[in-house]
Order: C-alpha cells, then structure tokens, then sequence
C-alpha cells in the first residue's frame, strides 16, 4: 500500500495537532510527582473521562473486535460488553470513595486500608506484578496490532515499527507527565474516531459488499462454523452453546465481578483510578467515569464491527488475507488482521487519516501505560522500599527512566505474541478470581491484608496449573477454567479474611473516617469509632438508591449500543423498542443522579466533617 503526498501531510498535521500541545507541559510535570502522575488532582471530569476512552481505543481494539466477530460473530463482543456491569459498579459505588481515599495510586490505598508488613508487602508487590508484567504485557499487545497494521500497509518488520512508536511514544511520556498525556488523548479520540467512521463507511460501499443491505443479505446467506449467524447481537443458544457460554453466559453470570482487567477493573483500579484521583473532585471523578461508561460501550464499537463484518465477505479465509499480501510475514497471520487488510480499499486523503488514527490510538494507550506503570514502579516500589529521602525532582527523574525501561521490556514481549486475542485470554485468566475481593475490600472491614496475598497467589497458581494440564493433552475448557478459578480463589481469600490476621483497629477506624465506607460491613468499626449513624455523610450512601442507578446505567448503555446496530441492520422495530427502552432507563438514571449526588451541589459539601 502506498501512501500519496495529501496522504502524509495529513498524517504530518495529525501527529502535530496531536502532540505538539503536550510539549508546553514538560515544566510542570517536573515540579513534583503529584503533577506527574495525578496532574495536581486539578482534572475536570470531561477531560478525564476522555482520557480512559481515549486510553482504551488503543491500536489493538479494532484488531481484537474483528478477530472476536471473525471468529465469534457480533455475539461474541460479550467477553467485553458484559463489563458495563462492573463500568456502571464503579460510577456508582466506588469513585466517590476513591476520590475520598486523596491517595496517588491505587496501590498506596493498601496501607491506608491495613496494617503491618503483610500491607507494605502487597503494595510493593502489586507494583511490580501490575506495572512491569502486566503492563508489559498490555503494551506488548498494542504494539503487536502496531506490528501488524504497520506490516500491512508499509511491509515494515516487527523491529522497525517498535522502534518508530518507541520514539514517538517515550519521548512524549517522559517529558510531559499525566497532564500531556490527558491533552494527547484528547485530541486523539476526535482524530481516532473520525478515522474508524470513515473506514467502516468506505468498506460497507464496496462493490462486494453492497452497501448496508448487501451486506446484511450476504452474511445472513453465509454461515459460519456450526451454523453461526455473524449478525447475531445474542448468541445462539440453541446450535452453538458452548459458544453462548464462553461468550455471554459467563461474561454476565461471573467474568464481570470475578476477573481483574484493566480498564474494567471490579472496584475500579488502574489507569481508571488514576485518573480518578487525578480529578478535581469526588462529582467530577463520578462525572468522568460515566462518561467514559458511555463512550466506551456506545459510541465506538460499530466502526469497527462493521469493518470486521465487511472483512467477512471480502476475505472469508485467512488465505485470501494471504493471497492480498504476498510479502507478508505469515507469523503475523490471524484474523485480527483483517482490519488493517481492509484499510487497503480507502480512497486517497483517507488512507492518510487513518495511519493518522492509528498512530493516536497506539500513543494514546501506550503513554497512559508508560506513565501509570511508572507511577507504580517509582511511587509505590523505589520511593516506598529503596529510596525514601530523595527530593521531589530525583523521582520525577526515576519515573522518567522507568517510562524507558518499560517501553524496552514490553516491546521484548511482542516477539512472543501472535495475537491480541491470546493475549486477552492470558490477562483475563491469570486475574480471575480476584475481582470478588476488589468489590468487598471497601465494604467489609474483615479483609485483610493477607487476602490480597492469597488471591494473587491462589489465582496465578491455578491459572499455571491449567496451562501446564493443557499443554500436556488435559484440554479444560475456558469457561470451565474460569469458574475453577474463580471458585478456589475466593474460598482461599474468604478463609483467610475470616481466619487471618486481623487489620490493626486503630488503622480501620482512621480509614473508616477518612473515606466514609457504607453499608453493615463497618458497623462495628463505626460504633467503635463513636460516630453516630446519622453522621455518617452524604446522599451518596443510599445503597437502594445507587442500586436502581446501576441497574438503570447498565440499561442505558446497553439499550443505545443495540438501538444503533438495529438501525444499521435495517430491524426498525427492534431498534424503536430499545430506543423506547433507552429513553425510560436514560429517565430513571437521571432523577438517581439529582437524588445522589444534587443539583449543582458537590455532594462532598454534604458530608459531615468526622
């Protein structure tokens, strides 16, 4: 594929919109850590809940959606869609306390919320396990559908691409802090998202595909493996239930609440929590989740399902991929490179803004990852264990060459990769089974510190158990991996949560009135504080309230995000009975928002000063 001189002045002026406002930045991410890492948690909730969108529309997503649809059909985006339910959780019932904890990282809240060794301990771990292994490993992903658009459309090699994104990317990170990288992601969402419109428009008006029309009549004629329909939004129960059970049945009924995955993380966590922290206020941290909830789920999928359903008919075999790019690197073969093979039939100017796009996209997640890893890494490891006397600019310094060494190790992992969807399947089993634990830690005061521990440890060493039994002829299913998992890891953390020892009193009662946890899990720990039930705090706690708020969030997301495929589809009565259904939960979701959290009042201002 080549590109034609409009095609690089418009990538030139992308990049440039793109990044040239973050280098203004570099001065004031220098002062200190908190403005490295947490932006003075001086971030309106737009800004912020841009940035997780911004964040989680990496260069990999449209590649693991096409080899979700390619393989599974529109059904099979469950394994992500049923996070809405934990998405919808956090708005609800943990940013609030979050905000309230005022730590910098969500690591640091372990030794606000226990006691002892065993605290410091899982914070230190965390920080290496989360920001070097499984950070290596998202970016490792990333940089992987990097490898393979930039195979595509240039023919580059694995190393040339690396290294091109590696200069862009580390430079920009380490020079401008969160505040850049919020900036960077701003413009990139607008510029990312216009990109995948106009490819999903241009695939759908090929010849061979027909238009909207065309291709629902052609891909409801062609049928995938035991009968699968790729236009199903439900799977089908009846033909393909095993399929129906990996793919919804267990995203819904257990993956939501039991599987630790950044960006969807039961409680919130990770680069979510960063960016929580980082807001100005609790309303604004509340603000800025829903919003991203929405974005996430409603306004991005059908661009790339669409590309991923016109691939379908224009190369129904891996073969035909093959048989378009003969120079290809056939390591680099799988289905979720149909979406950078369909990037060949956009017209000229086009092709320009979305090489544009996808350079965004891999920037935008890949420096969120660069600084989060290195906020771990600096804040809640060398600062916390090696070096404690330092001067504010000695760890912004540190944190500038963990961003590099990160950047170095991740880029080592795509080498070992040969899809974004193996590596989703990794992440999502070596973290099941702890998610549980992230929901209750905030409500129940008898987990402890060592329930942390046991729930790491009890699900990697499941999770190296199934590996090993797989590779040595024990095929164990996914699904049935995953409840295996997640049923040993919960029974280990419980027993040592009821068992274990417990948090020291004067460290739960200080939490207790710091954060202002709700729910029966703290009365004991309330009435030995001596604060009355009435002075709890803010309008926030009525659990029945942010119930329906949950429920009616949920319906909102899910209710718009089908309305649009059914328009698209041509299913006009579908579609007008879940815009009926969107209208009534957008209602409901609504007057919870003015019952929680007021009009115009910061709920915050409500809560009683304990």
């Amino acid at each position: 594929m080549h590109l034609q001189l409009i095609d690089w002045v418009i990538v030139a002026v992308a990049l440039i919109v793109c990044f040239f406002p973050a280098l203004f930045f570099g001065k004031r991410a220098g002062k200190s850590t908190s403005e490295f890492f947490v932006s003075g948690r001086s971030v309106p909730w737009w800004l912020a809940g841009l940035s997780m969108v911004a964040t989680t529309f990496s260069s990999d997503t449209p590649n693991l959606v096409t080899d979700i649809v390619r393989r599974n059909g529109v059904a099979g985006n469950w394994v992500w869609w049923a996070f809405v339910l934990t998405g919808m959780a956090t708005v609800f019932f943990y940013a609030r306390l979050w905000r309230r904890s005022g730590v910098m990282t969500d690591l640091e809240f372990y030794e606000i919320r226990y006691s002892g060794r065993a605290a410091g301990f899982v914070r230190g771990f965390r920080s290496v396990y989360l920001g070097l292994f499984f950070n290596c490993m998202i970016m490792a992903t990333v940089n992987l559908a990097a490898c393979k658009i930039a195979g595509i459309l240039f023919g580059l090699e694995r190393w040339q691409t690396l290294l091109a994104v590696g200069i862009l990317n580390v430079v920009f990170a380490t020079h401008s802090g969160l505040w850049g990288v919020l900036v960077i992601d701003m413009v990139q969402f607008f510029i990312k998202m216009t990109a995948v419109i106009a490819a999903a428009y241009f695939a759908v008006q090929l010849p061979q595909v027909g238009g909207l029309t065309g291709m629902v009549e052609k891909l409801s004629a062609l049928k995938g493996p035991n009968g699968l329909n790729y236009l199903n939004i439900l799977p089908d129960f009846t033909n393909n239930w095993d399929i129906a059970v990996a793919v919804f049945i267990m995203p819904i009924a257990v993956q939501w609440w039991a599987v630790w995955y950044p960006g969807a993380e039961p409680g919130g966590g990770s680069y979510i929590a960063q960016r929580m922290l980082a807001s100005k206020s609790e309303k604004d941290a509340l603000g800025a989740v829903l919003f991203f909830n929405i974005a996430h789920y409603v306004l991005r999928p059908w661009p790339w399902i669409l590309v991923a359903l016109c691939s379908i008919i224009v190369y129904p075999q891996l073969s035909d991929i093959q048989h378009a790019f003969p120079n290809l690197d056939p390591t680099l073969l799988g289905h979720d490179i149909a979406y950078p093979a369909m990037l060949k039939f956009l017209p000229v100017g086009f092709i320009g803004l979305m090489v544009g796009g996808l350079v965004a996209a891999n920037s935008s997640t890949i420096l969120t990852h660069l600084n989060w890893g290195a906020s771990y890494l600096v804040h809640d490891f060398y600062r916390r264990f090696i070096r404690r006397d330092a001067d504010e600019k000695h760890y912004v310094r540190a944190g500038r060459v963990a961003t590099i060494v990160l950047f170095v190790l991740s880029s080592s992992l795509v080498f070992f990769l040969e899809s974004a969807k193996d590596a989703f399947d990794i992440i999502l089993q070596v973290g099941a089974g702890t998610g549980l634990l992230y929901l209750v830690r905030w409500f129940w005061w008898r987990v402890n510190a060592w329930s942390e521990v046991v729930a790491m440890l009890s699900s990697f060493v499941v999770s190296i158990v199934l590996l090993i039994l797989n590779r040595n002829g024990v095929h164990i299913s996914t699904p049935v991996g995953l409840v295996v998992t997640v049923v040993f890891t919960s029974v280990c953390w419980i027993l040592t949560a009821l068992i274990g020892p417990k948090t020291d009193r004067a460290t739960l009662i200080s939490f207790y009135k710091h954060v202002r946890p709700f729910g029966p899990g703290w009365e004991v720990i309330r009435k030995e504080a001596g604060i009355a039930k009435t002075e709890k705090g803010s309008t926030g706690e009525n659990i029945p309230m942010a119930l329906l708020g949950w429920v009616a969030g949920c319906s909102v997301v899910w209710s718009s995000l089908f309305t649009v495929g059914n328009f698209l589809y041509g299913r006009t009565g579908y579609a007008v009975g879940l815009l009926a259904v969107f209208l009534v939960s957008g209602g409901v979701l609504l007057y919870v928002m003015n019952k929680l959290w007021g009009t115009g009042k910061d709920a915050a201002k409500k809560a009683v000063k304990v």
